[in-house]
């Protein structure tokens, strides 16, 4: 029993110490960043000022007065919200169909949903730029929403379809006869009773989209440039200037933590959803 009793203790003790180390490997990327994002490019490259060096703001005042990076902050906010209220709107309805008007083809039209996701970028790129140009959209608000929509389309059906089987068929049955049309039944039942399902979807779906380089970096120029492409930019032919980097990149970031930080407790309701009955 002692043995028994000194094991549960230490492990009592032992876990929070594991997760606390745990959660500091995950956070010292970050907090290097930031901590670099103080440094001027000379002293960033020094391995002398590697911990000890004179703070300056130079790297953020310069973001701000030079960068225009408010414009690009905006481009991202922008095209991160619509892009994921487009995989919604057609998310919804396609896991709603899947999820209580299931075929035998249902799960063949999931994986190859899913399939999508294993096409290489770079194999699309050319005909992607080009029809972009020849219909006039590069460069545009609108060729970003829509690539990135479909891009995290897949995902977010895969997600709420399996939210939406948690859900008894029975009460869309009862709506259906209270004779409830089907945007009914998806207004006014399906979506409340899977809110927190629907949240953490559109919440990772905009993480997605904010995070998305590849696309924005390729498919715009200025108009329509988000943040990953003023991170692009803050390179030169002589190397990267890492401490005006580091500023950009905490600023793209900083949002996102943010979010994520007080939209936490939906986001573990969602991912939890259905888990416990």
């Amino acid at each position: 029993m002692a043995i028994v009793a000194q094991t549960s203790k230490l492990g009592t003790v032992g876990r929070p110490i594991l997760a606390w180390i745990v959660a500091l490997l995950f956070f010292f990327p970050i907090f290097w960043l930031i901590f670099t994002s103080f440094k001027t490019d000379a002293d960033a490259v020094k391995p002398e000022f590697l911990f000890f060096f004179t703070p300056t703001l130079d790297n953020y005042l310069n973001m701000t007065e030079n960068y225009d990076y408010w414009r690009f902050a905006t481009n991202s906010v922008i095209t991160s919200v619509l892009a994921t209220a487009v995989a919604l709107f057609v998310g919804i309805p396609a896991a709603y169909a899947m999820a209580f008007n299931p075929t035998r083809r249902t799960k063949d039209v999931l994986m190859w949903m899913l399939s999508t996701k294993m096409l290489p970028a770079a194999a699309v790129l050319y005909p992607m730029t080009f029809l972009a140009k020849g219909i006039g959209l590069f460069d545009t608000h609108f060729v970003i929403i829509i690539v990135l929509a479909l891009i995290n389309l897949p995902i977010v059906v895969w997600m709420l379809f399996t939210y939406f089987k948690e859900i008894p068929k029975d009460i869309i049955e009862a709506g259906q006869m209270d004779g409830v049309n089907t945007w009914g039944e998806i207004k006014e039942i399906l979506i409340p009773l899977a809110w927190g399902g629907i949240a953490s979807t559109a919440l990772l779906c905009f993480i997605f989209c904010w995070n998305e380089a590849y696309w924005t970096v390729r498919l715009t120029t200025t108009d329509a440039a988000t943040l990953s492409k003023l991170i692009e930019g803050n390179r030169a032919p002589e190397g990267l200037f890492f401490g005006r980097l580091s500023a950009v990149s905490a600023a793209a970031v900083g949002p996102i933590v943010v979010l994520g930080w007080f939209c936490q407790k939906q986001l573990v309701q969602g991912l939890t959803f259905g888990a416990v009955k």
